[in-house]
């Protein structure tokens, strides 16, 4: 089970995406998405599997909430530099997203 410590380890941050393509080389239907979260962070590339459910001109200026410290993992030969927070149920997932328009790299807590 998870603590407090824990959860206090990950880095939650708001960004906002500002670009969106195809990645043709991978397995699963993916995006590589641009993600700025401001002058702190900055911008990063975030691959994520939402190709199914979202199309490029829902995703494209849509802030989002994501863990910014997670280690770079390579897919399809883009490095992917962190992870959309996302719900799933029975008809698809939804993206965790702020209730009104925040600062990029707004700390989640």
């Amino acid at each position: 089970m998870a603590n407090i410590e824990d959860f206090s380890r990950l880095d939650i941050r708001v960004g906002r995406i500002t670009n969106v393509e195809d990645v043709e080389k991978a397995r699963k239907p993916i995006y590589k998405l641009t993600i700025d979260f401001g002058p702190e962070i900055g911008v990063r590339t975030i691959l994520a599997g939402v190709k199914s459910f979202y199309g490029k001109e829902q995703l494209l200026n849509r802030q989002v909430s994501c863990i910014v410290n997670l280690e770079p993992k390579v897919i399809a030969g883009i490095e992917s530099n962190g992870m959309i927070l996302a719900a799933e149920d029975e008809t698809g997932i939804a993206f965790l997203t702020p209730e009104r328009e925040l600062a990029n790299g707004s700390k989640v807590s």
